[in-house]
C-alpha cells in the first residue's frame, strides 16, 4: 500500500527539507503486515519485515482504516494521521517525543497515499492591491496597554470577527475581499494580544499567557468600544465560537447578532500530547509551532483546497511559544458552559446563528446541534465538506452558508 508513495516523497523539497533532520526510523502496521520506514537525508526508504531497535515509534491501524485514509473524500476522522489519532482509528506506540517531533513531517510524507489535486497555479499574475486597510489601535485591556492590529474592508453593519486558538485575523482574509459582503458589512477582523501582528504587552517576559472567559469577553468588549461600533454583527470560530456564546449571555444588548462558527459548550479532545499537551508542546526537543500546525490538519476537511488547507496550518505554525496552550485551557477549562453555565443563552436579547462542519472532531456538529437546542438558535445548519476553520479552510464554500445567514440578520433584525 505504501510503496508507490517513495519516488512522489522524495520528489517533495519540503518532504526532503524535514528530513534531513533525522535520521527516523519507524513502523506502520496494515492488519497483519509491516512496514519499516526509514527518512534521511538522502530520502525515503521502506523494507518489510519485523522493526528492529532502531525503530522509534510504530503506527497501527486495519486494513479498512488505511484504505478509508487513502480516499480522496474520506469519512470524517480519517482525513489526516492525526484525525485517525484523535478518533482511535490509528495507534501509536513508542517514543511519543519522537512522534511529536516528526509530526509534521508525517502529514507531509503520508498526504501522498491520498489522490490529492495539486494546485493549479495558472492564471493572471498582474499585481493587485486587496481593498483591505490595516491599523493598530492603542488599547488598555486587563490593566495593561497593548498595540493591537486590525484589518478592515466594506461600509455599513460592523461584522467583528474573532478567530481561532493559537491563529490570527488573516483567517478572515477572503471575508475581508469579498464585495458581496463588503458592499452591505464593515467588517473588522483583529488579531488578539500576543497573537499575529498583535505584540504582548510589556513585561510579558515574565508572565505566562493564559486566556479565560473574563480577559476575553473584555477583549472584545475594548475593541468595538474603541471602534465605535454600534450594535455590531458578532462571528467568532472555535474559541471564539464559544466567546459569542458568552457575550450573548453577558452582553446580548450590546450585539446585533452572533455567529458561532464551530461552536460548543465544551471541549475534550486532549490527544495533542501523551499524557501532557503542554509538555509535547513546550519541550526545546519539539518545535511547538509544527506541532500545533500538523495538529490541526486533523481539523481540515479533505475537501479543502489544498492551498487554502496549508495557508491555514502556515498560521499555526507562526504562533508564538505557549499562546496556542494559552488559549485552548479557555477552550478546555475555564470558557466550559455545561453544568447550567450557558442556562439563559435561549433568553438572550442577541439572536444565534451556529453554522458547523461535518469534519470537525472538536466542536462535531452533534455538540452544534446541543447549543442550538439549548439556546434557541435562530439558525443552525451542518456545513458538508467543511472543518473547524470554514472561513480560511475553504472560503468559496463558506460563503455559500454564511451568506444567507447575513441576508437573514439584515432583514429580521433591528439595526
Amino acid at each position: 500500500m505504501f510503496d508507490y508513495i517513495i519516488e512522489r516523497a522524495n520528489a517533495n523539497a519540503n518532504n526532503r527539507l524535514h528530513a534531513g533532520y533525522g535520521p527516523l526510523t519507524f513502523s506502520v502496521v496494515c492488519g497483519d503486515e509491516t512496514t519499516v520506514v526509514t527518512v534521511d537525508g538522502e530520502g525515503l526508504r521502506f523494507s518489510d519485515g519485523v522493526p528492529g531497535n532502531g525503530v522509534a515509534f510504530t503506527m497501527r491501524a486495519s486494513v479498512d482504516a488505511w484504505r478509508e485514509f487513502r480516499r480522496a473524500d474520506p469519512a470524517p476522522g480519517f482525513q489526516t494521521l492525526s484525525a485517525m489519532r484523535r478518533t482511535q482509528n490509528l495507534v501509536v506506540e513508542g517514543d511519543m517525543v519522537a512522534f511529536f517531533r516528526h509530526m509534521m513531517l508525517l502529514e507531509l510524507l503520508f498526504s501522498n497515499l491520498s489522490d490529492e489535486v495539486e494546485p493549479d497555479d495558472s492564471g493572471d499574475f498582474s499585481p493587485e492591491i486587496e481593498p483591505v486597510t490595516g491599523h493598530y489601535l492603542r488599547i488598555g485591556i486587563g490593566g495593561k496597554r497593548h498595540r493591537l492590529y486590525f484589518e478592515e474592508a466594506g461600509k455599513g453593519q460592523a461584522l467583528l470577527c474573532l478567530h481561532t486558538a493559537g491563529s490570527d485575523g488573516r483567517q478572515f482574509r477572503h471575508l475581508l475581499n469579498d464585495s458581496t459582503i463588503t458592499d452591505r458589512f464593515r467588517v473588522i477582523a483583529f488579531d488578539m494580544p500576543w497573537h499575529g501582528k498583535s505584540s504582548p504587552p510589556a513585561g510579558f517576559e515574565r508572565d505566562v499567557y493564559e486566556l479565560t472567559t473574563d480577559k476575553y469577553v473584555e477583549m472584545i468588549l475594548a475593541v468595538a468600544t474603541a471602534l465605535n461600533l454600534k450594535n455590531p454583527v458578532v462571528m467568532g470560530c472555535s474559541i471564539g465560537g464559544r466567546a459569542v456564546l458568552h457575550l450573548a449571555l453577558r452582553h446580548g444588548d450590546r450585539f446585533r447578532a452572533a455567529i458561532g462558527l464551530q461552536s460548543a459548550l465544551y471541549a475534550e479532545d486532549r490527544s495533542l500530547g501523551d499524557p501532557q499537551p503542554e509538555m509535547a508542546l513546550h519541550r526545546p526537543d519539539i518545535h511547538g509551532g509544527k506541532l500545533a500546525g500538523a495538529s490541526m490538519a486533523g481539523m481540515i476537511a479533505p475537501q479543502s483546497p489544498s492551498s487554502e488547507r496549508w495557508e491555514t496550518m502556515w498560521h499555526y505554525m507562526q504562533g508564538g511559544p505557549g499562546i496556542f496552550w494559552g488559549d485552548i485551557r479557555y477552550y478546555f477549562d475555564n470558557g466550559d458552559l455545561r453544568n447550567g453555565g450557558a442556562d439563559g443563552l435561549a433568553g438572550s436579547r442577541c439572536p444565534i446563528y451556529l453554522l458547523s462542519g461535518e469534519y470537525d472532531p472538536s466542536a462535531t456538529p452533534e455538540m452544534g446541534r446541543e447549543v442550538a437546542e439549548l439556546a434557541n438558535a435562530a439558525h443552525f445548519e451542518v456545513m458538508k465538506g467543511m472543518g473547524h476553520f470554514p472561513m480560511s479552510e475553504n472560503p468559496a464554500l463558506f460563503r455559500e452558508y454564511l451568506l444567507p445567514v447575513l441576508e437573514r440578520i439584515l432583514s429580521e433584525t433591528d439595526g
